[in-house]
């Protein structure tokens, strides 16, 4: 594994309750460790929709959505598991094998439906996550956009 110290990147809790989105950051140790991501999302105490949003070194995005039975994860690049942790631990938590070390392939793993009841389509998803010309940020503004939180998201990015 790569050395994670001094990891570019944001990590973001975004909440929607009583009709209105708001975006926080998370602890600057959850973009490199998933199990912490997932506590501090599990903290926050909303009646309405709370997900993650990670952003890693320009490179790869996770999506994380805690419920009652688990955790929803999609992995935007699971090649990035060979070089960071973050990503391997998504591949162990989805119970997939990490790919091998020549294969230079993009493809994402997880469950493509995590936001689909906030209004963004499997299909869309996999359109977005499949633009790997884009930064992660740039795709996780187009989920942002979709979704209708994009004015927060934009002013999380502007203040961080």
């Amino acid at each position: 594994m790569a050395q994670e110290d001094g990891l570019a990147g944001f990590a973001l809790a975004v909440v929607r309750e009583d009709g209105k989105w708001r975006c926080a950051p998370l602890e600057s140790g959850a973009l490199s460790d998933l199990d912490q991501a997932i506590t501090e999302l599990r903290k926050i105490r909303s009646t309405g929709a709370t997900f993650g949003m990670l952003a890693v070194d320009d490179e790869f995005f996770v999506l994380l959505r805690p419920g009652p039975g688990g955790v929803s994860v999609l992995l935007s690049d699971a090649a990035a598991a060979l070089d960071y942790d973050v990503a391997a631990d998504v591949l162990d938590l989805l119970r997939v094998d990490p790919p091998d070390e020549d294969d230079e392939t993009v493809w994402l793993e997880g469950d493509l439906e995590i936001l689909a009841d906030l209004g963004m389509p499997s299909g869309e998803l996999q359109v977005i996550a499949d633009e790997v010309e884009l930064f992660p940020d740039e795709q996780l503004q187009m989920i942002a956009q979709r979704c209708g939180f994009v004015d927060q998201f934009r002013e999380y990015l502007d203040s961080a």
